[in-house]
């Protein structure tokens, strides 16, 4: 007891730091952490209550003015050069050391280039580009503006003296290359510092707002101007609280919201869901699903102006209540959308839009099994949409003509990728282990190899499981079980049967092999078509959920026949029950207690000799109640009115099955008065 204790502790624990743990994911990736207070968008109006300065404010420019201003001042701003001397000592130094008898001829024309200005490549570049006609020449620390038109590259100044002492003897001896360097340079510093001068001017604060004065009030439009106002209100604020060392934690109060959020989902799990809590895998999948989603929806909202309406949040409950129930998907993506509206600007807007889709999605999809289902609640989703966001626009403004044409867009492109839903359910199958209905339904087609086979080596047999899939469909969708699954199941639960096909009565022409063994070696081979059946599952790559109808559909039953044969051969004395004694485990889902059930009843129900209302009732009642009185269903969730329900189900399908058929009557031909039967009529 004491261990058990321990163990169900770790395994709260375990299951409380994921919960933590993607807390702490969506809480570090959450965006604009150092925002301001208040959430507003240009072009929408103030949500919020009149807002007055605090104290005096700069009234500063908007980002498109500015933007402008600084454009204007780079189109005429000319740069700031300087002659450098150096450069010209040093190459006409260089010139002389060499030699050359005629380095004056050379020094000539190199003081021409120099008058003219010799510059690097990329101001060459820029001068020919005519993006530099004019340069501010300093001389002493006064400017003077010079026109560039003269000036030349280091390459044009050799081209220039190579060509005009073309074969001379002055050139023989000289490196031109190595001398050649621009003695007009641009002076960055001087430059950088006059710019920036500008700049600040240009874009210097147009006024001031005193203290007390509106900034903007509840309703009215957000212009650039007004979200200028908006960052300098915040960024003044940020500034005095952190020198009055009230240091604002927007973070803290992120993570206990989406603490708070996820506190509750585990509230529901447990209380209402608590099959789903005992999976760590169900709680994984929950949790994941929960947490990449949100992460996914601040990086959209974030990178895209209209991702609030891209964001395809129906994809979660589609997800969910596939694998799930609808109940469980609805509170999922409540706490989905309020996760998700933390970031954004209009919360109210947010979550009213795509909780209506989600309930939509939900309510149109009740289980996702043909690619036309999740087209139609696509479609029912992008209508949802739009019309939310209609009314909400009207309600809002009071008038139509604040609708955007855009923003259908937006949510088309939402509903396109609702399409991903399949490859989500695909992927989170093969990682959880899950199975949807979809996989359901393709398991069910009996064209699957596996079926296939089973209806050639064992015709009986599979004939015997498409009478069961019929059975135990009914009777699942009578008290609210998984029907698709019980189908499913009922298919695949005697493949193991396919080893030894003719040791079983359905399979057998008039030769029994049991006559020729003992019970204990019969009851070996049949009671093995169970493990041999898993190994063919696992062969085949079954889900874990059919390989359960494989392994429970007889439970811990014994095979009677064979136990009352050896007992008989005993002298009526009882022998060992394990060797005649099915491995197990019991059912343990609604699903699998229906199979059991119904493989019994329709296999007993070939030997009888009468079929009536009575025979067929009584039959029923008989399996039934002694599979109940020996603990078989003591581990299925089934209730006394589900296995009332199934025994309804069971008389009326075998009634309709063994129903008696009307003998055809003969034809009594007429003689005529000869004695001859008369012919084509006459």
């Amino acid at each position: 007891m004491l261990e058990q204790q321990k163990g169900l502790k770790k395994k709260t624990l375990l299951r409380i730091l994921l919960f933590l743990a993607a807390a702490a994911i969506i809480t570090y990736f959450i965006p604009d952490r150092d925002r301001g207070s208040f959430n507003y968008s240009i072009g929408k109006p103030w949500n919020y209550s009149l807002l007055t300065a605090p104290f005096d404010m700069p009234v500063m420019l908007d980002s498109a003015t500015m933007k402008a201003r600084k454009d204007s001042i780079d189109r005429v701003f000319v740069p700031y050069f300087k002659v450098d001397k150096t450069a010209e000592k040093t190459m006409l130094s260089q010139l002389s050391a060499t030699g050359n008898a005629e380095a004056e001829r050379i020094k000539v024309h190199l003081q021409r280039l120099f008058e003219r200005g010799i510059v690097d490549n990329d101001v060459y570049a820029a001068i020919k580009g005519n993006r530099l006609p004019m340069v501010c020449l300093l001389n002493d620390k006064v400017g003077q503006n010079i026109s560039t038109a003269q000036m030349v590259s280091v390459r044009k100044a050799y081209e220039y003296i190579d060509s005009a002492l073309s074969y001379s003897s002055a050139l023989q001896g000289v490196k031109l290359s190595e001398i050649i360097v621009p003695n007009m340079v641009k002076d960055t510093l001087t430059t950088n510092k006059l710019l920036e001068d500008e700049y600040r001017n240009a874009i210097s604060p147009s006024g001031i707002i005193q203290q007390g004065e509106r900034i903007v009030d509840r309703g009215e439009i957000v212009t650039p101007q007004t979200a200028m106002l908006l960052q300098t209100y915040e960024s003044m604020m940020k500034t005095r609280n952190k020198d009055a060392k009230d240091v604002h934690y927007p973070i803290v109060g992120y993570a206990l919201v989406v603490v708070a959020l996820l506190f509750l989902l585990y509230v529901f799990i447990s209380m209402f869901r608590p099959r789903i809590l005992q999976s760590n895998r169900k709680i994984l999948f929950v949790l994941a699903m929960i947490t990449v989603f949100t992460v996914f929806s601040f990086m959209l909202m974030e990178r895209f102006h209209g991702g609030m309406y891209m964001l395809p949040i129906a994809l979660v409950p589609i997800v969910i209540v596939t694998f799930f129930d609808s109940r469980t998907a609805f509170f999922v993506s409540i706490i989905q959308i309020m996760l998700c509206s933390l970031v954004t600007e209009y919360h109210l807007e947010f979550i009213l839009l795509h909780l209506i889709a989600s309930i939509v999605a939900i309510d149109t999809l009740q289980e996702l099994s043909k690619r036309s289902q999740l087209v139609r609640t696509a479609a029912c989703v992008f209508i949802a949409y739009s019309v939310t966001y209609v009314a909400f626009s009207i309600l809002s403004n009071g008038n139509i003509n604040s609708v955007g044409l855009r923003i259908f867009v937006y949510f088309a492109i939402n509903t396109i990728m609702l399409s991903f839903a399949y490859v989500i359910i695909f992927v989170f199958e093969r990682l959880f282990g899950f199975v949807s209905k979809v996989t359901l339904v393709e398991l069910s087609d009996v064209n699957n190899p596996l079926l296939r086979e089973l209806s050639e080596k064992c015709p009986g047999t599979f004939q015997h499981s498409l009478q069961l899939s019929n059975l135990v469909s009914e009777a699942a969708h009578e008290i609210g079980a998984n029907t698709q699954l019980a189908r499913a199941g009922a298919l695949y639960h005697d493949i193991g049967k396919m080893e030894n096909p003719a040791f079983f009565t359905e399979n057998q022409h008039d030769v029994n092999p049991h006559e020729l063994i003992s019970p204990e070696q019969s009851a070996k081979i049949v009671i093995r078509h169970v493990t041999d059946g898993i190994k063919r599952a696992e062969k085949a790559k079954l889900p874990d959920v059919i390989k359960n109808f494989i392994l429970e559909h007889h439970g811990k039953n014994l095979a009677k026949y064979f136990y009352t044969t050896a007992c008989n051969a005993n002298g009526g004395e009882p022998v060992d029950p394990a060797p005649y004694t099915y491995p197990g485990p019991n059912p343990q889902s609604k699903e699998t207690a229906i199979l059991m059930m119904a493989d019994a009843t329709e296999a007993a129900s070939r030997s009888l000799k009468e079929y009536n209302d009575e025979t067929i009732s009584n039959l029923v009642n008989k399996i039934i109640d002694g599979q109940i009185a020996q603990g078989l269903m003591k581990d299925s969730p089934l209730s006394f009115r589900d296995v009332e329900t199934v025994k309804k189900v069971f008389i009326s399908r075998l009634r309709t099955m063994y129903h008696t058929r009307v003998s055809y009557p003969e034809l009594i031909k007429k003689e005529n008065k000869d004695g001859e039967t008369p012919q084509n009529g006459k």
